[in-house]
């Protein structure tokens, strides 16, 4: 972020801009953003070309797309944005079937995240807030597996410095022996290679189905350095919520757990 950007954040109302084909979408999602968050512009596209040349035209804080455009799909939008030489903006997809294509990983890096619709507009607002505005007031407990002291050391460091409570383990089993005698836990993080007896993979497994505990009841997030789609889809199908990718960045990382915290708790 310039400098110039970095002012703008500060001083200036967040400039959302939205992104669909549909004029009711789009009317909707931009009455939703005024209405709920306190502010903000909100500039609204029909088509990827119009939303590149109001990139470029004006500072941008924030980017919700759809998947489907007249003319380009919303990950060739994505690349072109970042191509323009926004390369930290965030930008969301926002489509029906996000869940399906996070299931499969077939987007590119240049998406920042997914949010999908049958999570209804009231939560793609908060979604959104968690990105320009996070809020500090969400709180929570934190599970965090996790076998390395380096990592385990400047991963608590961030979650802390954000507010947030951390209990670290080193294995699943202390973890599970934790979450079976009713501790007060409202998110699992935990890293999926372990060393030594069970992994993250089989922790989700285990939440799932031994404690038949859903991803409302305890979201779970798994960090990974895995870019195998294949593998990365086999989390999220165990029951992963999300994925948190290495190496870990801090406001990406703080962002996906306020809002598992903040759907739990809503």
């Amino acid at each position: 972020m310039t400098q110039s950007q970095a002012r703008h954040s500060a001083v200036d109302a967040p400039r959302i801009v939205v992104v669909d084909s549909s004029k009711v979408t789009r009317s909707v999602i931009e009455k939703l953003l005024r209405q709920e968050l306190d502010n903000v512009e909100v500039v609204c596209c029909s088509t990827g070309s119009e939303a590149l040349v109001c990139c470029e035209s004006g500072i941008v804080d924030l980017v919700t797309t759809a998947l489907r455009l007249p003319d380009m799909d919303g990950d060739q939008l994505s690349k072109k944005i970042r191509a323009a030489g926004q390369a930290y903006m965030p930008i969301i997809v926002v489509s029906g079937d996000a869940q399906e294509r996070m299931y499969r990983r077939d987007l590119s890096a240049d998406i920042t995240d997914y949010f999908d619709k049958s999570m209804g507009l009231k939560a793609l607002a908060a979604f959104i807030q968690g990105y320009i505005r996070p809020d500090d007031r969400v709180t929570g407990r934190i599970l965090y597996v996790e076998d390395s002291k380096v990592v385990a050391l400047a991963t608590s460091r961030m979650l802390k410095r954000n507010g947030l409570e951390v209990h670290h383990v080193t294995t699943v089993e202390e973890a599970l022996e934790l979450m079976e005698n009713a501790q007060d836990i409202d998110l699992v993080l935990t890293d999926v290679y372990l060393k030594g007896g069970l992994t993250g993979k089989e922790l989700l497994l285990t939440v799932r189905g031994d404690l038949n505990l859903n991803r409302r009841q305890m979201p779970i997030l798994v960090m990974t350095g895995d870019d195998n789609h294949s593998n990365q889809t086999t989390l999220l199908r165990a029951g992963a919520n999300d994925l948190v990718e290495k190496p870990i960045e801090e406001r990406l990382l703080i962002n996906k757990v306020r809002f598992q915290l903040k759907l739990k708790g809503g």
